[in-house]
């Protein structure tokens, strides 16, 4: 990236916000995409409000920190505004993954009213890797409270926590 066609590069911080509840392949799929775009890509792990995790906010953080190994990742925790986050990392780009047409209207709809609140910001929208196309965390998760194996979806470490979540309750 280059400033006003000038020679000087300019380092650009790039989020990747989401709820991960869990961190599927289809997410690491896009991070690992994401990855050589930018000198930092910060993956927010947020709490929804219209959703409630399986897995505290704490749990995903590490799960996540432990699956993107990435060096030029960092993961963390947030709650507030996505455009807040990006702001306080000086971040110039959100970055989403899309999976489905139905995925790109919920998308577009965040992406325009993130431009408006914060006009600096741009969101740059990634389409998930074909064979991630059909994955969710829902449904990760609802495969996992029936017992099936995962393998493939999400990584070994977070089937077997998946696992276990469902067997204690």
């Amino acid at each position: 990236f280059a400033t006003g066609g000038g020679s000087r590069a300019i380092k650009v911080v790039a989020i990747y916000p989401g709820t991960f509840d869990p961190v599927t392949n289809g997410h690491l799929d896009v991070i690992g995409r994401a990855v050589p775009l930018f000198a930092e890509l910060r993956v927010a792990v947020f709490n929804n409000s219209a959703k409630e995790p399986l897995f505290s906010l704490e749990e995903r953080r590490e799960m996540l920190k432990e699956a993107a190994r990435w060096d030029n990742v960092r993961v963390e925790a947030f709650s507030g505004l996505t455009v807040e986050y990006a702001r306080l990392h000086r971040a110039r780009v959100i970055v989403r993954g899309l999976r489905a047409v139905l995925d790109f209207e919920h998308e577009f709809q965040m992406a325009l009213m993130n431009k408006q609140i914060a006009p600096e910001l741009e969101t740059l929208f990634l389409l998930t890797s074909s064979q991630y196309a059909h994955l969710s965390s829902t449904m990760v998760k609802e495969l996992a409270s029936y017992g099936a194996a995962l393998k493939g979806l999400v990584p070994a470490f977070v089937e077997e926590r998946l696992h276990r979540k469902y067997r204690t309750g």
